[in-house]
């Protein structure tokens, strides 16, 4: 196991470092061939062709981004000029709030319909009329309503994280199977205690697919809302490098964005390990 392992990190490694050299060879400087007027003749008479500069920034540009930037990460010198440390705190707390409010909704709702054929009956048009909807054009109506762009970001990340969870749960809760639950109808279980004891622990792995689902999407909606609202967060962060011109700062802050969201990703890959194992 760990021989696959460092075998699939040197596969990385070596093809990163492939890529790094495509990159930096696709950036190189090149000669001039075709001048015109006065520029021609000039440089014909100085003896040399003419560097023609790139306009995608080669490697050691955005390497500098990055020792910049993360060499002090949490600075603070106004609103528009704050550390991407800083930058980052803000979207990781709207998407922590919004994905919190989407489990304490999500979760329950999802228990009722999953044991509730009646009420699944109910729900299922408005769960696919609202699903398809796409979370940021939910935001002209959050801004006039709220009146607050930090909350309407919240409440963005809020609509988009509660479809998978609660598609999820309910059928999680939907495929526990009735042996267990005739178990306890025959013990007499009380409702609740057959609902943390029984239902929970065999749904819990399909809960937290459905989680990892809503955390990846909300972890990508915070940084278009980010770029439509402004202020604070690493969305905006981009925009504004993007409005300067700062393509290094860009390509460092979207290479952020991928690290972030493939960590909050590891995190609940191991809690569904966790759990499948505990089942």
């Amino acid at each position: 196991m760990r021989s696959e392992t460092l075998k699939a990190a040197l596969i990385s490694l070596l093809l990163f470092l492939i890529f790094i050299g495509a990159w930096h060879l696709a950036t190189l400087p090149k000669k001039s061939t075709a001048l015109a007027g006065a520029d021609a003749e000039y440089a014909a008479l100085m003896g040399k062709g003419a560097e023609k500069a790139g306009g995608f920034p080669p490697p050691a540009q955005v390497g500098q981004a990055f020792v910049t930037y993360l060499s002090d990460p949490f600075y603070d010198r106004g609103p528009n000029d704050k550390g991407v440390g800083i930058q980052l705190g803000h979207s990781l707390g709207r998407v922590a709030l919004g994905f919190f409010l989407a489990v304490v909704i999500a979760v329950p709702l999802g228990f009722m319909i999953g044991m509730s054929p009646l009420l699944y009956k109910a729900l299922d048009p408005f769960i696919q009329v609202l699903k398809p909807i796409s979370p940021l054009a939910w935001m002209p109506l959050a801004l006039y309503t709220l009146k607050d762009s930090n909350v309407s970001g919240i409440f963005v990340i809020f609509i988009c994280s509660i479809w998978p969870m609660l598609i999820n749960t309910a059928f999680g809760v939907a495929a526990v199977r009735r042996d267990w639950i005739n178990v306890a109808r025959t013990l007499e279980v009380k409702p609740l205690r057959k609902a943390f004891l029984v239902i929970l622990p065999a749904a819990a792995p399909t809960i937290l697919t459905g989680m990892r689902i809503s955390m990846g999407i909300a972890w990508l909606v915070i940084v278009a809302a980010e770029m439509l609202v402004g202020g604070t967060g690493i969305g905006y962060f981009v925009w504004n490098e993007w409005n300067n011109l700062a393509l290094p700062n860009v390509i460092f802050a979207v290479t952020m964005i991928g690290l972030v969201g493939m960590g909050l990703d590891m995190i609940f890959g191991r809690l569904q390990k966790l759990v499948t194992y505990k089942e």
